[in-house]
């Protein structure tokens, strides 16, 4: 009988240790290397898990790079791609749960938690939109545009004529920063005014305006700009 590979006993160790000591004791190329025994059953996938930390910077950022710099990394092909893209859309759909179907938003850690797995780890920018019912329920979660690595096109108009048609009552402006810092800048004040100021005069309230990244996030409202 052929003798086993010899990465066969150090997957059965990972796998132990994962069990017995759960995700915090594995580094973030261990968690990679679980995720890829599946989708690379017959073959060494540290040095794979290795090179994506070392190409994208972390486990998080991994799961989010787009699947076309993910099939550079050599050792990935389709199976590893679908793998990593799938655990991305398990985590958002397990965040946006609570925050989902209407339900009242009611915690701003599950908010911002929602937030940041959809929208931090893109490499160019996104603004949402959330909208809300007279109760804070949510109504609809949509993506109002896409930009650049540091712009993002957004009219009040739009966000006001859409907060009409959906019958919301108050909106949640979000958008993200792929630099890596939330600090808000002085276009994102601008357009935050605008979009208040006409919702405003229509009844609609603008709750906040939250910025998500890579290094936390900063929230309009905590810091007195709105």
């Amino acid at each position: 009988m052929a003798d086993k590979p010899h990465y066969h006993e150090h997957r059965q160790r990972l796998r132990a240790r994962f069990m017995d000591a759960g995700a915090d004791a594995l580094p973030d190329y261990e968690l990679l290397e679980l995720l890829l025994f599946l989708a690379i059953p017959r073959r060494d996938v540290k040095p794979v898990a290795k090179r994506l930390i070392d190409t994208f910077g972390s486990f998080a950022e991994v799961i989010s790079a787009e699947p076309a710099r993910l099939s550079e990394v050599e050792g990935i092909g389709e199976a590893a791609v679908v793998t990593l893209k799938t655990v991305q859309a398990s985590a958002q759909r397990l965040t946006r749960g609570p925050v989902g179907d209407r339900a009242t938003i009611g915690s701003w850690d599950t908010l911002v938690d929602y937030c940041r797995t959809v929208m931090a780890f893109k490499t160019t920018e996104q603004f949402r939109v959330l909208y809300l019912d007279r109760k804070n329920g949510l109504i609809a979660d949509e993506v109002q545009g896409h930009g650049t690595v540091d712009h993002t096109p957004v009219y009040a108009r739009e966000v006001v004529k859409r907060a009409l048609e959906v019958a919301a009552s108050a909106v949640i402006l979000v958008h993200n920063h792929p630099s890596g810092d939330p600090t808000p800048s002085k276009a994102d004040i601008e357009i935050t005014r605008h979009v208040a100021d006409a919702a405003g005069k229509l009844g609609i309230a603008v709750h906040d305006h939250v910025i998500v990244a890579k290094r936390g996030h900063a929230s309009f409202r905590e810091l007195g700009l709105l």
